[in-house]
């Protein structure tokens, strides 16, 4: 059932309730994280989580999207990792697996909520539960390990997009400015050294 078809299925008054807190999370949103609205399709829901500091995420920043289903909020939206991350209680295909979009949610819990905790689960990931079993048994055995993994991960997927962006300018410049520029420099100077000769050859026949 696509996005659309759970747009038409929820009740007005809970199109106006999610409507109003994520116009709240936009406008005051919580610390290390930001929201962004479709107008389009009010079911998928955007996120940027900052990578907490002190974690193997530090430094990133991890898009996530929230579904809500035709029974939300009977039942609990679906969450995903949108960037690529390497953490226990993330599947490959990027579905998040945490209590409460599972067997803790309560009607009443809202969207801030779901967000907070998947940030938390950055900080305190859940082995016990984890849909990516490799990153849970390094987590548990060989955290040295799983830290490495998870920041490469980090570095190649998460990081900010400024920081890529600088970065791809850099060595831009680098390769098609500083080359043609170095060689134009190099010209330049030839080109005055040729003049200062020129000109001592002239005040030599004064």
């Amino acid at each position: 059932m696509s996005s659309c078809s759970n747009v038409e299925n929820l009740s007005p008054q809970v199109i106006r309730q999610v409507a109003r807190e994520l116009g709240e999370l936009c406008s005051d949103p919580p610390e290390g994280i930001k929201v962004f609205t479709s107008d389009e399709d009010i079911t998928d829901i955007r996120a940027q989580i900052e990578g907490p500091a002190g974690t193997p995420y530090a430094g990133g920043l991890f898009r996530m999207k929230l579904v809500l289903g035709k029974n939300f909020p009977s039942e609990p939206p679906k969450g995903f990792f949108v960037t690529r991350i390497f953490h226990p209680n993330v599947a490959s295909n990027g579905e998040i697996c945490v209590n409460t979009l599972k067997k803790d949610w309560k009607p009443e819990l809202g969207i801030k909520h779901i967000l907070l905790t998947v940030k938390c689960l950055l900080i305190v990931p859940n082995p016990e539960s984890a849909l990516n079993e490799e990153a849970g048994k390094l987590l548990l055995e060989q955290y040295e390990d799983y830290s490495m993994r998870a920041k490469l991960y980090t570095d190649i997927h998460a990081k900010p997009p400024k920081a890529s962006t600088e970065s791809g300018l850099t060595s831009s410049l680098k390769g098609s400015i500083e080359g043609p520029m170095a060689k134009k420099h190099a010209g330049d100077k030839k080109l005055i050294d040729k003049k200062k000769k020129e000109k001592k050859k002239v005040l030599k026949r004064l």
